[in-house]
């Protein structure tokens, strides 16, 4: 029940009412009490004066003992909500109008009398009240007989004993049910108006919670059919911005899952690829070595020979396999980086060329190095760029067919080094073209038997190193590799990229 943000809005709501709600009952009634003795005191400020004048307490200049004693009969019958005392003028109480049994103090303090005669506007002040040690109350006080001559003073406590009860009786009654009904209407009405509001504003939290909830519950592949932009068009606050980033988040997942779906794939075919490439080599290297042990009384020096041959041939074939493998992925988990450095392209093409050409020369082919030796100096890992070298030559060297071409022509293109390996063999179809560079690709004019890593690994190199490798179609027949280098700028910090 708790769980939901509503739920806790509306229960942390009530509880904060309440408690306000009691602050106010007891500051109000704080107050009230408060007010009630600043009028009391200020109606009857001129009490204890208007009783000695009235009721001629002075006689001759002296305070009529008798009549004082009168009028603490009197008053005792018909105004019990007061109490009159008579003080000698250090504050003793001389005599009283209240029950002598109740009375506590023999003395009160004169400074809240001295307050109250200096400025009769003051109020409300409080002064000790006899019946009680620490009881204040509010006073009317008049010196007597006069302000002249004074022998002491009357003392009226406004709010006696008997007041003090019967305000307690009607408090605990009649005014507690009307705090307690008041405060409950108020908790009433403003928690039914905040439960309002909230729901207005965890109406949009719901909803976001729900499309969270669909997109949890799906496979997470697609994009939910309906996303936040559909609702909310306009990012007006963060709740809006909240559904806005859900959105982008959602098709983040569904895109990646969707290229880990791919990946996948991918994976699981080039496990079978690799399987399926380690097996031959391996099984015809088993074959031939098995029937070299089984027939060798029977063949020939001559026999033995070609068969240990093409074992051989199968191992070194299975060992560039593994060992392109091995590079394969080290560049895809970046173990195998890249340490640029500037060096003259033209040159490491030229030693590449004259490397390869003993190779060219016994599959009858014209390896041939044209185009402007005055290249820019590039910025990259020397032995990487060999490795991709060494591929690209090899490579149209295996497929091109004796009588053949090949050129590796020197280029520039907007200030880039550029260089082209072209060959005269059969091409590449247009369906092989855009998977020539996946792992174990072999298009259908492939022949000679090459796993297919060396592209990868050769397109792996140019990415790590900044620069960039294409493939195309020849005109009159062949196929063209170029690679671009970054160029190296000396007198700045920076690389010029590809």
């Amino acid at each position: 029940m708790l769980k939901t943000l509503y739920t806790r809005l509306a229960l942390g709501l009530f509880l904060l009412l309440l408690a306000v709600g009691l602050l106010y009952t007891f500051i109000s009634q704080y107050s009230l009490r408060e007010y009630s003795a600043s009028v009391n005191q200020a109606l009857h400020r001129d009490l204890a004066k208007s009783l000695v004048s009235d009721r001629n307490l002075v006689s001759e200049g002296q305070l009529d003992r008798s009549a004082l004693e009168a009028l603490f009969t009197l008053y005792m019958t018909i105004n019990p909500s007061i109490e009159i005392y008579f003080l000698d003028l250090d504050g003793v109480i001389l005599s009283y109008s209240a029950d002598s049994t109740k009375i506590k103090r023999k003395q009160v303090s004169l400074e809240p009398l001295h307050q109250l005669m200096g400025d009769m506007n003051r109020y409300p002040i409080l002064g000790d009240d006899p019946r009680s040690h620490d009881r204040k109350k509010i006073f009317s006080v008049t010196p007597v007989p006069s302000v002249e001559n004074p022998d002491g003073y009357l003392y009226v406590v406004l709010r006696g004993e008997e007041y003090d009860a019967a305000e307690t009786m009607a408090r605990g009654a009649q005014l507690l049910e009307l705090s307690v009904w008041a405060l409950l209407i108020s908790l009433a009405v403003v928690m039914v108006a905040g439960l309002a509001v909230f729901r207005l504003l965890t109406r949009r939290l719901t909803d976001l919670t729900r499309l969270v909830e669909a997109f949890e519950n799906s496979d997470m592949s697609e994009t939910p059919p309906i996303t936040w932009r559909d609702k909310r068009p306009v990012v007006r606050d963060e709740i809006d911005y909240l559904g806005a980033t859900f959105d982008d988040m959602a098709c983040r997942i569904a895109t990646q899952i969707e290229q880990l779906t791919e990946k996948d794939a991918q994976r699981r075919q080039f496990v079978a690829q690799v399987s399926h490439d380690l097996r031959t080599p391996l099984a015809s290297m088993q074959g031939y070595i098995e029937s070299l042990k089984l027939r060798r009384d029977r063949l020939s020096q001559q026999e033995q020979d070609r068969f240990l041959d093409i074992a051989l041939k199968e191992g070194r074939r299975l060992s560039r396999l593994v060992d392109e493998l091995f590079e394969l992925a080290a560049l895809e988990a970046r173990e195998k980086q890249p340490v640029p450095e500037p060096f003259p392209l033209a040159e490491l093409v030229h030693d590449v060329v004259q490397k390869h050409g003993q190779a060219a020369q016994d599959n009858q082919l014209e390896l041939s190095l044209k185009g402007d030796p005055d290249l820019p100096i590039a910025y990259a890992d020397l032995a990487m760029t060999e490795r991709v070298l060494d591929n690209l030559i090899g490579n149209a060297i295996a497929y091109s067919s004796a009588g053949g071409r090949i050129e590796v022509i020197l280029d520039e293109e907007s200030g880039v080094p550029e260089v082209c390996v072209r060959d005269t063999g059969p091409g590449i179809s247009e369906q092989d073209l855009p998977h020539i560079f996946e792992p174990f690709y072999r298009g259908d004019s492939s022949g000679s038997g090459h796993a297919g890593l060396g592209l990868a690994i050769a397109r792996r190199i140019m990415a790590l190193q900044g620069g960039d490798i294409r493939v195309e179609n020849c005109v009159n027949g062949g196929a063209s590799f170029c690679i671009r280098l970054p160029v190296y700028a000396p007198n700045c910090a920076d690389v010029i990229k590809t």
